[in-house]
This record gives structure tokens, sequence and C-alpha cells, in this order.
């Protein structure tokens, strides 16, 4: 990693996790609970490093503020319907990176900087800029590896093809790097990873 300024990084970082520290959502963490969207982007972080050690810093910034401050704007704030649906990531997206933007601006970072983060976070860049696709890629492996047997055992009535078919899609946003290592990976949940490797190499 090559960080100009370690400090104002690591500022930026603590920052970070002080906004999402005020999630009211907990989630239990070996018996002790969390705020929802902290757990998140530590989570992102330890995966961005174990999948792209030479992250640059705009991209761990990125990581570390994809969902900070999420739970302020709630599904529920707009209609229940695929246009509410796209209004209210459409909303995310913006509130994520304002509210970054407003970090790293009292941080004294520059625009360049700034600007960038902000594309990512907003997912403006073109899927052939190799830092949106790094982005996206650790995305999903962090849905698969932490979020993906909550994601079955809450959507229990869904048949098995439908939940193929989504699995299929969330995958289909990843790269031949991240098939590969997802193929490699032991941290998947033990009784869904078969599957998910059985998709990577059968789909891609």
């Amino acid at each position: 990693m090559n960080i100009s300024n370690p400090s104002q990084f690591d500022q930026a970082i603590a920052r970070f996790d002080a906004f999402n520290a005020l999630d009211p959502n907990l989630e239990d963490m070996t018996g002790a609970s969390q705020p929802k969207e902290l757990v998140y982007a530590q989570r992102m972080t330890e995966m961005l490093k174990r999948y792209s050690a030479e992250a640059s810093e705009a991209l761990l910034l990125a990581a570390r503020c994809q969902h900070i401050g999420r739970w302020k704007t709630p599904r529920s704030d707009y209609p229940m319907t695929k246009p509410g649906y796209h209004q209210w990531r459409n909303a995310l997206k913006s509130f994520h990176a304002d509210t970054a933007r407003s970090i790293l601006s009292e941080l004294a970072y520059d625009a360049a900087t700034i600007d960038h983060v902000c594309a990512l976070v907003k997912k403006e860049l073109p899927r052939t800029n190799l830092e949106a696709q790094t982005l996206e890629d650790v995305i999903v492996l962090v849905f698969l590896e932490h979020y993906l047997a909550q994601f079955v055992a809450t959507h229990s009535d869904y048949e098995e093809a439908k939940f193929v078919d989504i699995l299929v899609k969330s995958l289909r946003k990843t790269s031949p790097q991240a098939h590969q290592f997802i193929l490699s990976m032991t941290t998947l949940p033990e009784a869904l990873a078969p599957l998910v490797k059985k998709l990577v190499m059968e789909q891609f």
C-alpha cells in the first residue's frame, strides 16, 4: 500500500468508523453486539487487503466508506416498487459519497483523491476501470463470506432455482480474478461453499 500521508489516512479511517459507530442496528460478533455498518466497513477493508494487497489509498478509503451512514436512508422511505428501489439505491450512493466528501475535505485531502473516492463509491466509473472492478469484486466477496448464509436463512421461501439465479447474477458482477479467488476461499459458509464453487466453475 502506498499511503501519501499515513496520519491523514488514519484520521480518515477513524472518522469513517466514528460515523458508522452511530448505527443503531447491531450485529452479534462472538457474543458482543457491534454497530452493523462499522462491522461491514471493517470487513470490506479486511477483504480488500486479502484480495488486492497493492490497493491504492483512494480504493482503501472507498472500501471503508462504501456504506457509511447507510441506516440514515431506509428502504421504507421509498415506494416498494422496482423504480422505488432504484431511487433508494441512487439516494444511498449520493449520501455515502457526500458524507465521504465532507469528511475528506475537512481533513484537507486533495480534490483529485476526493473526487476519485466519491466516483468509486457512487459507481460512476466504467467496469473497465480496474479499481471500480476491484471494489465490485470485494463487495461480492464480503457478501459471500459474511452475509450469504444469513440471506439464505431469511429467504427460506425461495426455490433453489431462484436462489441460484440471484447468486449467478452476483457472480456476474465479478472479474475472472475474483472467480479464482472464490475457488481458493476456505471461509465460505460450509453448507453453501460447494454450490458457490460449482456455479463459478460451471458458469464462468
